[in-house]
């Protein structure tokens, strides 16, 4: 094997080590936790409970990965958390495994940043190259789909859904689902427009752009209920972006939306 494991470290028997890794002074890994090739814990990790971790994943000092969840109806039954490939959780993250009310799992996927001090509760199914900025909280159940931002200091209330592309500014509770490629500030959660500088850096035809800005235009001003004005968009345009937007407001919810003033 070609992991390089300081002598401080402790590895349970039972743990599995990729090639490549590496794992640093003073850091613990569980029995029940796999390492893939090329994971590198920095120093004084904790990786414990039924986890698996990705490959290239880099942890950084005083992280701890899957502990058990921050939910008194938590009895100590057997869950998972899942890490993928090449995500970097730096210092003083936390990310719980699930429960058995949840589906057992809590889920991360890949090329994520996760900043210093962020927590991701049980149960939360986060997608790929989403970053969560120092100090924010994911609450339990919630579902953050690929390429979301969520600044620092923001919290996710429990079973909120936030859609591909969006972005949270910082020190802002959500409270609703907030749908693809929305823009969300204020203290209370505010959906003020759409992520038109995501959307650009990501090189969105201009076409798409635009149709994005009707969609949100008529999902705030148009006539009936606002699965009402999705589903009329969704017969109106042909934009693949719209489209997600659609999809989002038609699925399965148990939350309301954050809407446009």
């Amino acid at each position: 094997m070609t992991a390089r494991i300081h002598p401080s470290a402790v590895i349970e028997e039972g743990a599995q080590i990729g090639d490549g890794c590496t794992v640093g002074p003073f850091c613990h890994v569980g029995p029940e936790v796999t390492l893939a090739a090329g994971v590198t814990l920095k120093s004084h990790v904790v990786v414990t409970g039924q986890t698996t971790i990705g490959e290239d994943t880099e942890v950084f000092p005083f992280a701890v990965i899957g502990e058990i969840p921050q939910d008194l109806k938590f009895s100590g039954e057997k869950t998972r958390l899942e890490i993928g490939a090449r995500n970097r959780i730096r210092e003083h993250v936390t990310m719980n495994t699930g429960t058995k009310g949840g589906g057992g799992l809590t889920r991360v996927g890949d090329d994520g940043l996760f900043m210093a001090g962020c927590h991701i509760a049980h149960d939360v199914q986060v997608g790929n190259r989403v970053i969560v900025v120092n100090n924010a909280a994911l609450a339990g159940h919630c579902v953050i789909e690929d390429d979301v931002i969520i600044g620092g200091l923001s919290g996710v209330h429990q079973w909120v859904r936030i859609g591909r592309g969006a972005i949270i500014g910082a020190v802002t509770m959500v409270t609703n689902d907030v749908i693809p490629y929305g823009l969300v500030q204020a203290d209370r959660g505010r959906l003020d427009g759409l992520n038109l500088v995501g959307l650009k850096r990501k090189g969105v035809n201009r076409s798409d752009i635009t149709a994005l800005r009707a969609a949100f235009q008529m999902l705030a001003q148009g006539e009936g209920a606002f699965q009402d004005r999705a589903r009329r968009l969704g017969e109106e345009t042909d934009s693949e972006y719209v489209h997600h937007i659609v999809d989002f407001i038609l699925g399965d919810t148990g939350r309301s939306f954050l809407t446009p003033g």
